[in-house]
């Protein structure tokens, strides 16, 4: 009798010889999906430049147009507003907003979503336009989040014309990919896709997504340079003024992006009827929220229009800013992102969490400017977004402040605690719901 059953034995030789195959198999059907991402990720590493480049052309013609008309935008600013919105809902309703919900619905569903319009070349082109028109226009958009949709579409469409199967890794590789390209972070791209896209971070999407976030920040890198999205910014604090910053700066600014969070998701699903009137008259809205922002830009000498980058740049490099340059910034973005028009709202949180940084100073006159702006950069960013390490890792990269990533994080975590007390549900995950109940609803 032998000392061992032999049938277990044979069980498992016969599960190595099958698991051999598929291990020798793997490689070969690897193949035609590793060429379809890195050539998804070469194009959208060129369309983040162009669209980057376009943006900035954008900005500067409307900010040439003031020049020669100051009050032009009381009506070129809501004109714009309303025709984006019209455009938006008559062809494109998949383009609206960020575009980063699109891409969390996609994701779920691939199947769906591979034959539909949230990642299709069609809407990401109409993105692709609108945006820029809202940046002519004044809106206080980013280029971020429509990037990580128009980034997913490229992705899909190039796997659909080589035959290669869509999974929910070539989505989130597609939009994790959009971020690096469009801040020259690779390593915030892998972040946000584990914290804002995947809601399943398996190995093999993991490579995938390496894979094409390094291809996509290799082409940002050889056609851009080295650069530093924000400036450098050099400064440290002490442990003793971490503890009692980061505390502040985390309450206050969570307290502030959960709050714009909690309007935006209300809006977006109105229990009230004055919101009910407001939301059926979307054309119209659009409009009288571009003519608030045209005013709050008038008032503050253009401070408020576009993404804000310039103040920003200047806040984080440690030069001073008008006080009011948070409030009114939080209230443009505010009015540009309930419009409903494309655009994104990473660069402007950004840009009020600046702000708040700003006001922050006045508290601790003695901290060092920058250090301080950036804690209120990560705290507004994290109380909007809910993504802590992708907030780090952004300001991190962007501001070559990598004394300050053990600060960044403590914020940031007060900030996301603060923030889940004001609303309990992630920004961009409830605006994906109506996708994903649409796509629900196909696949039935």
């Amino acid at each position: 009798m032998p000392f061992i059953d032999s049938k277990p034995l044979r069980r498992l030789n016969i599960l190595w010889k099958r698991g051999a195959g598929d291990r020798q198999a793997a490689p070969r059907e690897e193949i035609p999906r590793r060429i379809a991402s890195g050539i998804g990720a070469v194009a959208l590493g060129l369309m983040a430049l162009i669209f980057a480049k376009l943006g900035d052309v954008s900005q500067h013609m409307f900010l040439k147009l003031v020049a020669a008309w100051p009050y032009l935008p009381l009506i070129l600013t809501p004109l714009l507003f309303g025709l984006v919105m019209y455009i938006t809902q008559r062809w494109t309703p998949e383009a609206r907003g960020s575009g980063i919900p699109q891409v969390i619905a996609a994701a779920k569903s691939p199947d769906v979503s591979s034959n539909g319009p949230l990642v299709s070349i069609r809407t990401a082109a109409f993105k692709f336009v609108l945006t820029l028109v809202m940046l002519l226009g004044g809106g206080s958009v980013g280029r971020e989040g429509p990037t990580v949709q128009i980034s997913a579409a490229i992705m899909v469409w190039v796997h659909k014309r080589l035959r290669v199967p869509i999974t929910s890794g070539v989505i989130i590789a597609g939009g994790a990919a959009g971020v690096a390209a469009a801040f020259n972070t690779p390593l915030a791209g892998i972040a946000f896709a584990i914290e804002e896209l995947a809601s399943a971070y398996e190995q093999r999407v993991a490579v995938m997504v390496m894979g094409t976030v390094m291809i996509a920040g290799l082409v940002s890198l050889g056609m851009s340079g080295d650069y530093i999205y924000f400036g450098q910014m050099s400064q440290t604090l002490s442990v003793s003024a971490v503890l009692v910053i980061a505390p502040v700066a985390g309450f206050v600014g969570g307290l502030l992006g959960g709050l714009f969070s909690r309007v935006v998701l209300g809006f977006a699903s109105p229990k009230h009827a004055l919101l009910q009137r407001l939301r059926s008259r979307p054309v119209i809205f659009a409009m009288a929220c571009g003519l608030g922002v045209a005013l709050l830009g008038i008032a503050t000498h253009g401070a408020t229009w576009g993404t804000g980058y310039e103040t920003t740049k200047q806040l984080v490099e440690g030069h001073p800013a008008p006080l009011w340059f948070g409030p009114t910034k939080f209230f443009a973005a505010l009015a540009t992102t309930l419009s409903g028009t494309p655009g994104g709202i990473f660069a402007p949180s950004l840009s009020v969490g600046a702000g708040v940084g700003n006001m922050l100073k006045l508290i601790f006159p003695d901290d060092p400017a920058g250090a301080v702006v950036l804690l209120g950069m990560v705290a507004y960013f994290v109380g909007v977004v809910r993504a802590p390490l992708t907030a780090v890792i952004i300001l991190s990269e962007t501001t070559a402040s990598r004394g300050m990533i053990l600060p960044l994080f403590a914020t940031a975590l007060i900030a996301d605690g603060v923030s889940t007390m004001i609303c309990r549900e992630r920004l961009y995950h409830g605006l994906a719901k109506p996708f994903l109940a649409k796509a629900a609803a196909q696949r039935a």
